[in-house]
């Protein structure tokens, strides 16, 4: 049996005769370093000053209160857990719902409620020796080097062979972080030809996605959700794979699933409802951002997204005659948080005002005006860029609201910030018949992926030029800024001239505006960091 005399352990439970019965069951197995906790909130503060060996995390802290799920996602996040820890989810509740729920972010084991000294210590003891086994791999894990995490696997095989089957996923884990993307495909392919694992379905659908093999994809799911229909992240890629086909409506079902067998992901709450309200399913949208707000009020995922597409979906499905007293008071509760909560982000300042505005249209024109005229003063002032899907429903909202000149100018500044998205414009010709803002976006965008063909073949000089006559056409584009920055810094192994590194900057900081939610960010950052030194 291990000797736990030099080890640290934290118990996180709000009922104190349970933290006082688990010490005296850890005491009796050696245990002298145990401490308490009775929130989440306080779990993660001693977390942040102390490193625990163990953590026995009771799921359920009372309502309103951060729930063991969420404790963990914040220590991950946080890297305020090591990997050589080992996390225990705790709970008397056995539901499916629950159990899957808690499983999603793969604690080391789960612990049902009641237990004895007998059958925790055999549970620690297999958790040790694990983790024990593991430790150079975990060691690697925690310094963030996957190249040492793929040599500390050949070194564990190489001790004994029959160690391989606990290293296939950190192994996997590496060449993905490592990008070896075709090593990885024969990795997968050749775990799955032995035995069928659910996680090795869901990286290879998840490769094959991202490498654009959306068929491929699907087959990969559809072959998955046979052999472990039971498993929700096989849901989430097979919903991603139907909305890349254009099935939003299958997508839907296929998420519906998924949060039948586990309603706790504040996330996947979030991507039905955007899905729902797609569908115009406006009851299916307003009871998963319902759950999205509510389940995301103590999470580190709570999203002001989420309670806009509930006021949305609130105000889509009312009828002609207006929306009743009930609905209005959810929409006002709901959009007054964004308000409160937000005070610095004038795009959600305009969004939540102009929402509401929208929902007051046929009881209260009075106050709707006056929040419409709000919006507009801070919309004048506004620099930053919203998403384009942001920026489509503001636009729709002004035109409903009867500003129909600040609906065209944002659907004109939507255009030349995101005019190269096929999709987008095609989300704007639904809006406007207007020729000045649809034919300058194709013509701008045509000139962007000339650009890229000439970069391509190594004439930067030439591409500069493209890219420099696509921006006068849209200056605010950011694919077109972004491919403009990447042709000036290229090849930055010698100093950049100082006219083309500050043309650099400018094109940078015109991106900068873009909200950090755009899948193009990371790109931002990293041509900054060359660009600025950073």
């Amino acid at each position: 049996m291990s000797s736990y005399h030099q080890k640290s352990f934290l118990i996180v439970d709000d009922f104190s005769d349970y933290r006082s019965s688990v010490r005296s069951m850890l005491r009796e197995l050696g245990v002298k370093d145990v401490d308490t906790a009775d929130s989440g909130e306080q779990a993660l503060k001693m977390c942040s000053q102390k490193s625990y060996d163990f953590i026995l995390q009771d799921f359920h802290l009372g309502d309103g209160k951060k729930n063991g799920q969420q404790v963990l996602e914040d220590l991950m996040m946080e890297k305020l857990i090591s990997h050589e820890a080992v996390f225990v989810m705790v709970t008397a509740e056995t539901s499916q719902a629950m159990v899957l729920s808690a499983l999603e972010h793969e604690p080391d084991a789960y612990l049902t409620k009641p237990f004895n000294r007998i059958g925790l210590a055999q549970r620690l003891e297999r958790l040790e020796q694990r983790k024990t086994l593991l430790k150079p791999i975990l060691q690697a894990l925690d310094r963030g080097k996957p190249v040492e995490v793929l040599n500390a696997c050949i070194a564990l095989c190489k001790q004994d062979i029959r160690y391989s089957p606990l290293c296939l996923r950190y192994r996997a884990d590496a060449l993905r972080d490592m990008n070896q993307n075709e090593a990885l495909e024969r990795l997968y392919d050749s775990i799955l030809a032995d035995r069928p694992l659910p996680w090795a379905f869901a990286g290879l659908g998840q490769l094959l996605f991202k490498r654009g093999q959306i068929a491929q994809a699907k087959g990969v799911y559809e072959k998955a959700l046979k052999v472990f229909p039971m498993m929700p992240a096989l849901y989430d890629g097979m919903a991603e794979v139907l909305v890349a086909e254009g099935d939003s409506k299958g997508a839907q079902k296929v998420l519906e699933e998924a949060i039948r067998l586990s309603p706790l992901a504040v996330r996947r709450q979030a991507l039905l409802g955007k899905l729902a309200m797609a569908n115009e399913d406006f009851d299916t949208a307003s009871r998963a951002y319902r759950q999205a707000v509510h389940q995301g009020a103590q999470s580190r995922f709570k999203d002001p997204e989420s309670n806009l597409g509930l006021a949305h979906a609130l105000i889509s499905k009312g009828s002609e005659k207006g929306l009743d007293t009930r609905t209005r008071l959810e929409i006002n509760t709901t959009l007054s948080a964004v308000a409160k909560e937000n005070p610095s982000d004038p795009g959600l300042q305009i969004r939540a005002r102009l929402m509401k505005a929208t929902s007051l249209l046929l009881n209260d024109a009075e106050t709707a005006e006056k929040l419409t005229e709000q919006a507009l003063l801070r919309l004048d002032g506004m620099e930053q860029f919203m998403s384009p899907e942001a920026a489509l429903l503001v636009a729709k909202q002004l035109q409903m609201l009867g500003q129909t000149e600040a609906g065209t100018s944002m659907l004109k500044s939507c255009a030349e910030i995101y005019g190269d998205d096929p999709t987008v414009m095609k989300d704007i010709a639904k809006l406007t018949d207007d020729p000045a803002i649809l034919s300058s976006s194709n013509a701008a965008a045509e000139l962007n992926r000339q650009g890229v063909r000439v970069y391509k073949t190594g004439n930067l000089a030439e591409a500069r030029e493209v890219f420099r006559r696509a921006l006068k056409m849209q200056p605010k584009n950011i694919s077109i800024a972004l491919n403009m920055a990447q042709s000036l810094l290229h090849g930055t192994d010698t100093k950049v001239p100082s006219a083309e590194l500050e043309e650099c900057r400018a094109c940078l900081k015109t991106v900068g505006l873009m909200p950090d939610t755009d899948a193009r960010y990371p790109r931002y950052q990293k041509l900054k960091s060359k660009a600025f030194g950073e």
